[in-house]
């Protein structure tokens, strides 16, 4: 009860990729980076049983970026034709490769640390993956035209690594779908479609990620212009209570949403974001409890899984692993209260 894990990504080491970014550069090459990868995986995964999280990630150690890293290993994307374009309804730019053909997989994309993480731990084990709405929001077009047939080429793909993930003992498949956050009437339209696809068949443990972005400068910005209290989830949440996927993990910490929106998840597992990746600050296992607390009358205990707001990529390392600490240490003062 009170099962603690992560949205997704880990700091990376600062001997493996350039630190406190969102897009860092690797500094390895060839063998000495794939080697490098799988090392950063292990320590990810052992840093996180230390700092006592029940179902460990892989931490996206091998991934440049959420969503590029699984796009580096389909047909039908030219990483040389980069385009700058506006992402998540313009909020800020980022420079992206180009859809020049159909998408298919051109194999696996993350066996490698998959296999690596699942070797080296007996918790139970999350891999996520960009959900298709964020890829589409995330890349530049020349090909379908059509973001919800785009969205349903990547759906396929996904599916298959998803499946091949499940397949070697991974027990929950998370898609990331911050998008969901931004574009709520697609998200009713052809988001959830696109996400059960990219699901569909799975009998592991299925979940979706949707919060209000990394705790960078675009990111807070942009929240800062969302008044008093933040209700997006207020329109997305029914489509996803009706939906097929098994767990939905959301941002709570120091976020202005109205708790009381997750009971509109009645019947899923709800992840209940309960560290802020925006600050630095530590929080105190009491702060965790609070959370906790607050969310218990809307989510039953036995589906409530403490969590973080978002990825922590682009943390400090030993600001991300003492807020991990807090995480564990609030949760178990949750269940002893209970």
């Amino acid at each position: 009860m009170l099962e603690t894990t992560i949205a997704g990504s880990l700091p990376k080491p600062s001997w493996l990729a350039e630190s406190e970014k969102l897009w860092p550069a690797w500094k390895l090459e060839g063998a000495a980076l794939a080697a490098g990868k799988i090392d950063a995986t292990i320590l990810a995964v052992k840093k996180q049983e230390d700092a006592g999280i029940d179902i460990v990630s892989d931490g996206e150690q091998a991934r440049i970026h959420f969503v590029h890293g699984f796009l580096a290993n389909l047909d039908g994307i030219d990483f040389n034709r980069r385009q700058t374009i506006g992402i998540r309804a313009d909020r800020y730019k980022a420079e992206v490769p180009t859809v020049t053909g159909p998408i298919h997989r051109k194999g696996s994309v993350h066996r490698a640390e998959a296999s690596a993480a699942r070797a080296h731990t007996r918790r139970k084990l999350k891999f996520t993956l960009p959900g298709p709405m964020t890829i589409v929001d995330t890349i530049a077009d020349e090909h379908y035209r059509d973001r919800p047939t785009l969205a349903h080429a990547f759906a396929a793909a996904l599916n298959e690594e998803a499946h091949e993930l499940a397949s070697l003992g991974v027990d929950v498949v998370q898609f990331d779908e911050p998008a969901f956050n931004v574009y709520m009437r697609e998200v009713k339209d052809w988001g959830v479609a696109a996400l059960e696809r990219a699901a569909e068949g799975l009998t592991c443990t299925t979940a979706v990620h949707i919060c209000y972005g990394y705790g960078i400068k675009a990111n807070t910005d942009w929240k800062a212009t969302l008044g008093e209290h933040w209700r997006q989830y207020e329109e997305t949440f029914p489509a996803l209570a009706r939906s097929r996927i098994g767990q939905v993990s959301l941002e709570c910490r120091n976020a202005r949403v109205p708790i009381e929106l997750i009971g509109l998840l009645k019947g899923k597992d709800v992840l209940v974001g309960c560290i802020d990746v925006a600050s630095n600050v530590v929080e105190t296992p009491e702060d965790v409890a609070q959370t906790i607390r607050a969310a218990l009358p809307y989510v039953p205990p036995e589906r409530l899984f403490p969590c973080t707001n978002c990825g922590m990529a682009p943390m400090a390392a030993e600001v991300a692993y003492a807020k991990l600490a807090a995480l564990a240490a609030g949760a178990e003062l949750a269940r002893k209260a209970m």
